[in-house]
C-alpha cells in the first residue's frame, strides 16, 4: 500500500507542478471534473485529439510560412484554431505564444511569425511530453489498484 500512497503522492505533486510552471490552467482542471466512472478516459481522448490537431495544425503553419508570398489570413487561421484548441484543454504557455504569434500575422511581419513558430512548437512539445508523463502516471496508479486524486 506505500508504493499507492507514494505513486498518488508523486501525482498530485507532478499536476501542481504543471500549473505552477504554467503549462496548465484552470481548464484543465475542468476537464477533469467532467471524467466519471461512465466515461473514465475522457481527459486522454480529449488531450490525445488537441494532439492530432496540432501536429496538423503545425504541418500547415510550416509549410505556409515557407511559401515565397505568405499568405497571413491563412496562418492567422492556423494560428487562431491552435489558441482556441489549447486554450479548451488549459495548455496555457501554447495558447499564450500563439495571441503573440496572432499579433506577428496582423502586422505581416515573416521574420516575427518564423520565431513564434518556433516558440510555439517548444511549448506545445513540452506540453505534450508533460501530459503523456501524467497519463502515464495516472496508469500506474490505477493499474496498482489505487483512484486518481481528481477533481483537485
Amino acid at each position: 500500500m506505500d508504493c499507492l500512497v507514494q505513486l498518488q503522492r508523486q501525482l498530485v505533486d507532478y499536476t501542481a507542478s504543471l500549473f505552477n510552471e504554467g503549462i496548465l490552467d484552470e481548464q484543465f482542471t475542468q476537464l477533469q471534473q467532467l471524467q466519471d466512472e461512465s466515461n473514465p478516459d475522457f481527459v486522454f481522448e480529449v488531450v490525445s485529439l488537441f494532439f492530432e490537431d496540432s501536429e496538423r495544425l503545425l504541418n500547415e503553419l510550416t509549410k505556409a510560412l515557407d511559401q515565397q508570398t505568405v499568405d497571413f489570413k491563412r496562418i492567422d487561421a492556423h494560428v487562431h484554431q491552435l489558441k482556441g484548441s489549447s486554450s479548451s484543454i488549459g495548455a496555457q504557455r501554447v495558447q499564450k505564444v500563439c495571441i503573440t504569434f496572432r499579433n506577428y500575422c496582423d502586422e505581416k511581419n515573416t521574420e516575427g511569425c518564423q520565431k513564434c513558430l518556433q516558440q510555439v512548437k517548444y511549448e506545445y512539445n513540452l506540453v505534450k511530453t508533460k501530459l503523456e508523463t501524467l497519463f502515464k502516471l495516472e496508469r500506474q496508479v490505477l493499474s496498482a489498484g489505487g483512484s486518481l486524486p481528481f477533481p483537485m
